[in-house]
C-alpha cells in the first residue's frame, strides 16, 4: 500500500523537539553497523526494523542480517525491489516487506532497535542531489538516538506500514505491540537514562572502528583514482607526443622522460631489440640522481637470463630483490652487471606491436633496500609499453619510408648512369661495327685477310654490346627483386669447376695468369643458388685476369668463418646461426686504392680513363656480385694495400645446417 508520507516528517510533527543533521552515507553506514553490533553482542531478542530504500542496498548487508535473524525472530526488512529480482519471496529467518517505489520510505534510511534493556534508532531521508556518481558521497538529513520515546514512536509508525503492505503479518505485528509495550503511552519527558542498558564505551569503539574502516575505503578509492589519473595523464601525454611528431626519436625520448618523471627514483631504459639479438644499444634513458647512466652502452641480452625470461613469456617480469635471483650465483656476468649499474630491484616489460617484439622497457631501482613493485605500477608501465610499441612501429614505418626514398634516389642515379653508359659504352662499339661494315661494303675487292679482320672486329664489339646489355638486365632484375633464386645443398668444388671452365672459354691459355686453388682437404656443403654462385666466381676470376699480367698469380681459397657481425657491428661468436663459408679470390695485379674499396661495388663504377682504355668492362660486374651474394644471406668485400699491391675479394655464403664433408683432390 503506497504511502508517500515521510517517516522523518511524521516523527518531527509528533516530536517537534527533534533536531536533524546532515550525514554522508559513509557515516550512516558506520552508525548502523555499530547499532547492529548491539544486537549481535547481547542475547536479548530485540525488535529490529531496517529500511534500506532499495533492494540493492539490502543485498550488500544480507549476510549481516541473516546473523541478526539468528539472535531474534523479530526482524523486518523494508526495501523497494528491483525488477524481476524475486525480493518478495519470504525468507524463513526474517520478514521481507517489498515497498512500492513511490512510497516515501523508498527515499529513506531507517534502523529501529527495541529491546528490553535498551533502544536505538537511526532515521534519515536522502537529499537528492543531481550528478553525484560516488555512492559514499550521498547525503542524508536526519538523526540518531537512544531515547526510548523516539524509538517507540518510530517503531509504531513502521509497524503500521508493515501491516499495510503485508496484512498476513497482522497477528505477528500485534504480538510485537504487546510484547515490547508499544500500547503503553509514554510520558512527555521520559525519566529513563537514554544510555540505559548500553555499554557506551563499546558502542563508541565500534563506531570509531567502522568510521576508520570507511575512511580507509575512501582513501583507498582516492588512491586508485589518483593512480588512474596519473596513468591516464601519462598515456595521454605520450599519445599526444606521438600525434604531434613524425620523428620517432622525439617520441621515444619523450616516453622515457615522462616515465622518469613518474618513477623519479629509478633508472628508466627503452631500447629496440628482436628475439635473435645478442646485444642492444641503450638509446633512450631517464636516470635518477645517484645512479650511473647507461646511454650509449651495449646491453647484453643473450647472457641475461632475466631478460630472456621476459622475452620468452612475453609479459612483464617484476623482481623485488635481484640479489636473491636463482641464476645470480651461477652467472658472473649478470652479477657484475647488477653491481656495476647498482640495480637492486628490476622491472622488465617487453614492447610488442601486433604480436611482434620491437623492444624493451626496463626500470631499475637502486639503493640498499629492495623495492616491491605494485600492481598499479606494473599496469602503468605495461600501458606505456603499448604506446611505445605504437611509436616503435611508427619508427619502423618512418625507416621504411626513408629506405624507399633512398631506393627511388638510387633508381634515379641508375637511370642517369644508364643514359651515360648508353651514350658512351654503346656508342664506341657501334661506331666500330659501322666503320667495319661500311668498309666491307665500299671495298668489295678487299683482301680476304683484311675482310676477316674487319669481321672479327665487328663481332668482338657486338659481343661487348651483348654483355653490356645482359649485365644491365641482370642487375636491374636483382635490384628490383624480380630474380628468383633457388637455394640448394651444393659443393663449392662443383661450383668452382664450372667457373674455371667458363673462364677458360673466355681467355686463351697464353693470356691466363697462373691460377692456384688452395682449399682445405675437407669442405662442408653450402646452401646457395648454384647458378648465381657460378656467376659470382666467374666474374671475380674474370676481373682478376683482366687486372693481372699473364706472369702474375691468382689464388682461390676457402675457410669456415665462425664469426659474424652482429646487429650493432661488433664481431661476436656466431652461436645461434650456422657458420659461413668464406671464399677468397686473390691476385697479384694492379690493386685498388683503399679509398675506393667500397665504391667499386657501386653500379657503373669505372677506374680512371687510362685504365678503362686498357681494360674493357661495363662497371656492373661487382655490383651484380654484391646483389647475388646479398640475396644468399652473405656478404662481399674487397681488400688491397693500394696500387700495384694486388687485391683480395672475399664473400661469405651460409653452410648447410647438416654438414656433409667432402674430400678435395686439389
Amino acid at each position: 500500500m503506497n504511502n508517500p508520507n515521510s517517516l522523518l516528517g511524521d516523527l518531527r510533527q509528533e516530536l517537534p523537539d527533534l533536531r536533524c543533521q546532515m550525514y554522508f552515507k559513509s557515516s550512516l553506514t558506520a552508525l548502523s553497523h555499530a547499532m547492529e553490533d548491539l544486537v549481535l553482542a547481547v542475547d536479548d531478542s530485540p525488535l529490529v526494523i531496517a529500511n534500506f530504500q532499495h533492494e540493492k542496498f539490502y543485498r550488500q548487508e544480507v549476510h549481516r542480517y541473516q546473523r541478526i535473524a539468528q539472535r531474534t525472530n523479530q526482524v523486518y526488512v523494508l526495501a523497494a525491489p528491483e525488477s524481476e529480482s524475486g525480493f518478495a519471496v519470504v525468507e524463513q529467518s526474517l520478514e521481507i516487506i517489498p515497498l512500492d517505489p513511490n512510497d516515501g520510505l523508498a527515499q529513506e534510511w531507517h534502523l529501529v532497535i527495541l529491546a528490553q534493556k535498551y533502544t536505538a534508532c537511526l532515521i534519515c531521508r536522502e537529499q537528492l542531489t543531481p550528478a553525484i556518481s560516488i555512492d559514499q558521497a550521498r547525503r542524508f538529513e536526519g538523526f540518531w538516538s537512544f531515547d526510548p520515546r523516539v524509538t517507540i514512536h518510530a517503531a509504531r509508525l513502521l509497524l503500521g506500514r508493515i501491516a499495510s503492505y503485508r496484512p498476513e503479518l497482522a497477528p505477528k505485528v500485534e504480538q510485537v505491540w504487546q510484547h515490547y509495550g508499544l500500547t503503553t503511552e509514554l510520558p512527555e519527558k521520559t525519566l529513563l537514562l537514554t544510555s540505559a542498558g548500553i555499554d557506551i564505551s563499546i558502542f563508541a569503539q565500534r563506531l570509531v572502528t567502522y568510521l576508520q574502516a570507511s575512511q580507509y575505503k575512501l582513501l583507498k578509492a582516492y588512491r586508485v583514482l589518483t593512480t588512474k589519473e596519473g596513468k591516464e595523464r601519462l598515456i595521454n601525454a605520450i599519445t599526444a607526443t606521438i600525434r604531434r611528431s613524425l620523428n620517432p626519436q622525439d617520441v621515444l625520448a619523450a616516453t622515457v622522460k615522462e616515465l622518469g618523471n613518474t618513477f623519479n627514483s629509478c633508472r628508466c631504459l627503452l631500447y629496440r631489440c628482436s628475439p635473435s639479438d645478442q646485444q642492444a644499444k641503450i638509446e633512450y634513458e631517464s636516470v635518477a640522481s645517484g645512479l650511473p647512466s647507461l646511454t650509449g652502452q651495449m646491453w647484453s641480452l643473450a647472457d641475461n637470463p632475466l631478460i630472456q625470461v621476459a622475452l620468452a613469456q612475453e609479459r612483464a617480469i617484476a623482481i623485488a630483490d635481484v640479489t636473491g635471483a636463482p641464476n645470480l650465483h651461477n652467472n658472473p656476468a649478470l652479477r657484475t652487471t647488477i653491481e656495476r649499474w647498482q640495480i637492486r630491484s628490476w622491472l622488465l616489460v617487453p614492447i610488442h606491436y601486433q604480436g611482434t617484439l620491437l623492444g624493451m622497457l626496463e626500470l631499475h631501482h637502486g639503493g640498499s633496500e629492495a623495492y616491491r613493485w605494485l600492481e598499479d605500477e606494473i599496469d602503468l608501465v605495461e600501458a606505456i609499453a603499448t604506446q611505445a610499441g605504437v611509436a616503435l612501429n611508427q619508427a619502423q614505418a618512418y625507416t621504411d619510408l626513408t629506405q624507399l626514398h633512398n631506393q627511388l634516389e638510387a633508381l634515379e642515379r641508375t637511370r642517369n648512369n644508364l643514359i651515360a653508359i648508353v651514350g658512351h659504352e654503346l656508342r664506341t662499339p657501334l661506331s666500330t661495327i659501322r666503320v667495319c661494315l661500311e668498309s666491307l661494303e665500299s671495298e668489295p675487292e678487299m683482301p680476304t685477310e683484311f675482310r676477316q679482320t674487319m669481321l672479327d672486329t665487328a663481332l668482338t664489339d657486338a659481343e661487348r654490346m651483348r654483355k653490356l646489355i645482359q649485365d644491365f638486365l641482370t642487375l636491374s632484375k636483382l635490384e628490383s627483386g624480380q630474380t628468383s633464386r633457388y637455394p640448394e645443398s651444393i659443393q663449392i668444388i662443383e661450383v668452382l669447376d664450372l667457373a674455371l671452365s667458363a673462364l677458360r672459354s673466355i681467355w686463351s691459355p697464353d693470356t691466363l695468369p697462373e691460377i692456384n686453388v688452395k682449399l682445405p682437404s675437407v669442405l662442408p656443403t653450402v646452401l646457395a643458388d648454384g647458378e648465381g654462385l657460378v656467376e659470382v666466381l666467374t666474374k671475380l676470376l674474370d676481373n682478376a685476369c683482366k687486372f693481372t699480367e699473364p706472369g702474375g698469380k691468382i689464388t682461390i681459397q676457402a675457410q669456415i668463418n665462425e664469426t659474424q657481425p652482429d646487429s650493432v657491428g661488433l664481431i661476436t661468436k656466431n652461436r645461434h646461426r650456422n657458420p659461413m663459408l668464406e671464399v677468397i679470390v686473390a691476385d697479384t695485379g694492379r690493386g685498388i686504392e683503399p679509398s675506393q674499396l667500397d665504391a667499386i661495388f657501386e653500379s657503373f663504377y669505372q677506374e680512371e680513363d687510362s685504365l678503362r682504355r686498357t681494360v674493357g668492362g661495363t662497371g656492373l660486374g661487382l655490383a651484380i656480385c654484391r646483389q647475388i651474394i646479398k640475396g644468399m644471406g652473405g656478404k662481399i668485400w674487397a681488400k688491397s694495400e693500394g696500387k700495384n699491391q694486388g687485391s683480395q675479394f672475399h664473400f661469405t655464403i651460409p653452410l648447410e645446417s647438416s654438414q656433409t664433408l667432402l674430400t678435395v683432390d686439389y
